[in-house]
């Protein structure tokens, strides 16, 4: 990638994503750190990587590619007007803060700011993440391009030009891993409450769920391919689909709760 990033905010998702990019071969010395408490986030292995407590701290001739904002979605009020010189430097603002749309951006860096919005994962801390970005007019081609290679070091990558699915996108994958550890959390429960002790439910659920989303991942099969491949007919998987795949089941519970985590997105954008 062409230039220097700026990296705004070093705690679980900026870590994750600074440790992909050095973990691809990206030099250090082209990354800068802007984090208030840089003692909890700056390990040997990032000794070529600039750390600063402060923005003012940063050298005035620095003039990043890309500056990418991870802070916490409500300190993005504060941190983001400071950034606004680089607009008119030609620096192009990648966010991966929940619920804070292009037009928030736009309003405290300039109108004419190249703003890309993303919408990670927390897959991103063991690169199984996956990202979705969307752009407005101002990005280029190459800014595109940089800013895919940059969240691609964690997981995989896509695009939507309309600005509007970010809040689908945030409530089945931002919040889908919640959905899956509540899966693995309930799975375990439920064998205890059958009779198994808690250690064996505990590692039953998590190995079977862990595992089963790596068997989704590497076959050329689809979900529901794979779940009828495991479903014999009259068997004790298909006595426990009768009771999940009940008009009043899994399906209409993820249905609303998906449309209740999209709605929540929307609420926050405002």
């Amino acid at each position: 990638m062409a230039g220097e990033i700026l990296l705004v905010g070093c705690g679980k998702m900026g870590g994750a994503l600074l440790d992909g990019w050095l973990d691809q071969g990206t030099d250090g010395a082209t990354i800068s750190v802007v984090e208030p408490t840089p003692q909890a986030s700056e390990p040997a292995n990032r000794s070529d990587v600039h750390f600063y407590q402060s923005l003012y701290a940063v050298p005035s001739s620095f003039t990043p590619a890309i500056v990418l904002f991870a802070v916490k979605p409500q300190m993005m009020d504060e941190v983001a007007p400071a950034f606004a010189s680089y607009t008119d430097a030609g620096a192009t603002f990648l966010s991966i803060a929940a619920g804070k749309p292009i037009q928030f951006f736009a309003g405290h860096l300039g109108g004419g700011a190249a703003i890309v919005r993303a919408m990670p994962n927390t897959p991103a801390s063991v690169r199984r993440g996956i990202t979705v970005l969307c752009a407005n007019a101002h990005v280029d081609a190459a800014a595109r391009r940089s800013c895919e290679e940059l969240l691609s070091s964690v997981g995989d990558v896509e695009w939507v030009e309309d600005e509007g699915l970010i809040d689908a996108v945030t409530a089945v994958s931002g919040s889908g891993p919640a959905y899956v550890f509540l899966l693995a959390e309930c799975l375990a429960a439920a064998g205890v409450a059958a009779g198994l002790p808690k250690d064996l439910s505990d590692k039953l659920a998590r190995v079977t769920v862990s595992g089963s989303g790596e068997l989704l991942r590497l076959s050329p099969e689809d979900a529901a391919t794979l779940r009828k491949n495991v479903t014999s007919p009259g068997g004790t998987t298909e006595a426990a689909l009768g009771v999940l795949m009940d008009d009043d089941g899994l399906s209409k519970l993820m249905d609303e709760a998906v449309q209740a985590a999209t709605d929540r997105s929307r609420d926050l954008a405002r």
